[in-house]
C-alpha cells in the first residue's frame, strides 16, 4: 500500500467517526484530490446530497492547483444546494513530498442551531423586574442574624445601640423579606434588638 493511500485510509476512519458522532447535523467528506472528477472517497452525513465517486468541489480544485493553499480553512460560511446556512471547515491533508492527497470537510447545519438560539433567547426572556427584590432560598435563623448585624454594622452600630427609628426601619425591611415568618423570629429579633415583643409590633403597625 502506497503512503498516499494509506493516508487516505486512516483519514476515512475519522471522516465516518467524526460524522457518526453528530448525526443531522454535520456532514464529514473525504476528498481524493488524486482524482478530482470522482474526489469523493467518503462520505457521513449526506446532508449536502452528494455520493462517493462525485467530483471536487471548487475549493478542492483550488488546493490541487496551488500547493500554497492553505492547509485549514476553518469556520466559513458555505450553504447546501437546497439553501440552508452552513459552517464548513476544511482540512488538507499533504503526503511527505508535501502535496496536497487529500481533504477532510466538515459542513455543520446551522440552520436548526439558529432556530433553537431563537427559541432559547425567547425562553430566556424576561419581563419587567418584580417590585421586590427575590431571593429563591429558604430563610433560617442564622440568615437573620446575619441580616441584623451587617444592617447595624453598616450604620456603625451593633444591633442593641440602634436607635430606634434604625430599628423600626430593620424590623419592617425583615417583615418585608419575610424573615418574620420563621419560628422563633420574633422572640430572636427581641434579644438581638433589646426590645419588646409589643415595640416589634408596634414598629410593624
Amino acid at each position: 500500500m502506497t503512503e498516499d493511500e494509506l493516508l487516505l485510509r486512516e483519514a476515512e476512519k475519522i471522516a465516518h467517526a467524526v460524522g457518526r458522532m453528530f448525526p443531522g447535523l454535520c456532514e464529514v467528506v473525504l476528498h481524493d484530490l488524486r482524482d478530482p472528477a470522482h474526489a469523493v472517497r467518503a462520505i457521513e452525513g449526506g446532508l449536502s446530497g452528494r455520493a462517493v465517486g462525485d467530483p471536487a468541489t471548487e475549493l478542492g480544485l483550488a488546493r490541487i492547483a496551488d500547493p500554497g493553499f492553505p492547509d485549514v480553512l476553518q469556520n466559513y460560511p458555505n450553504r447546501f444546494a437546497d439553501g440552508r446556512p452552513a459552517k464548513s471547515t476544511s482540512i488538507g491533508i499533504r503526503n511527505r513530498d508535501g502535496e496536497y492527497v487529500a481533504a477532510l470537510c466538515l459542513n455543520l447545519d446551522v440552520s436548526l442551531l439558529g432556530s433553537a438560539a431563537h427559541a432559547l433567547t425567547r425562553l430566556t426572556r424576561t419581563d419587567d423586574p418584580a417590585p421586590l427584590t427575590e431571593t429563591l432560598q429558604a430563610r433560617t435563623a442564622d440568615d437573620l442574624r446575619a441580616l441584623v448585624e451587617d444592617y447595624a454594622a453598616e450604620r456603625g452600630h451593633t444591633p442593641l445601640t440602634l436607635p430606634a427609628t434604625g430599628k423600626k426601619d430593620l424590623v419592617r425591611l425583615l417583615k418585608a423579606r419575610g424573615f418574620l415568618e420563621l419560628k422563633n423570629a420574633v422572640p430572636a429579633l427581641t434579644e438581638l434588638l433589646g426590645i419588646s415583643r409589643a415595640s416589634v409590633y408596634n414598629y410593624l403597625r
